[in-house]
């Protein structure tokens, strides 16, 4: 509570916005068995990044911010809340429909942080953005794996729903991990290790 000679706090509307994340539908032109948003798709997003970066630094003698990668999932998209989610057949019909809306969403995500106080945009700013340097660039290549690894899952799960409408999808989505792993160990071993889980009952899991 301000004091007498103190000015009231600026409102920030910055979480509010984050909040809608869960309104946001995620494979919009494909039928669903269990519709997922983009709240719980950050969120996965997040924790696959944050493991594939200790999978990194454990095993294969990297020395990678796994906290920041995390926040660079869980924001990833944050965007969409101002642009709404594209298809991808649509994002990436051809390089001009590609590089447009890569500098919209750039420019909602400036408008995202606008709403922060001037005190603490800093913080954030860092947090939506890869770091300069080696370790950085490899981090932002681990979390856009993550973010196909994430779709992957989701296609698995449709799949084992009973729902064919994922088909292609998957087999899209599997190629461009398996390009992927060839170059980024810690992709290679998040798919021979915990890929294969995605799908069984709890009782088979525990």
């Amino acid at each position: 509570m301000p004091t007498q000679n103190e000015s009231p706090a600026k409102e920030s509307h910055f979480l509010a916005i984050l909040s809608r994340l869960k309104y946001i539908e995620r494979w919009s032109l494909m039928r669903n068995s269990r519709p997922e948003n983009l709240s719980e798709h950050s969120l996965e997003v997040a924790m696959i990044a944050h493991m594939l970066c200790v999978i990194g630094n454990v095993r294969h003698g990297r020395h990678l911010d796994a906290a920041h990668a995390a926040l660079l999932g869980m924001y990833h998209d944050a965007s969409e809340i101002i642009t709404g989610d594209m298809p991808t057949p649509v994002k990436y019909f051809n390089g001009k429909i590609r590089d447009a809306y890569k500098g919209v969403e750039a420019q909602a995500e400036r408008r995202l942080l606008s709403t922060l106080p001037d005190d603490l945009r800093p913080e954030f700013v860092q947090a939506f953005s890869a770091d300069d340097g080696a370790d950085g660039r490899y981090v932002a290549r681990l979390v856009k794996a993550a973010d196909k690894l994430s779709a992957l899952i989701k296609c698995l799960e449709e799949r084992a729903a009973g729902n064919t409408e994922f088909a292609t999808a998957e087999a899209s989505t599997l190629r461009k991990l398996e390009d992927m792993r060839v170059e980024l160990p810690e992709v290679d071993d998040f798919m021979d290790e915990f890929l294969p889980s995605y799908g069984s009952t709890l009782d088979q899991l525990l």
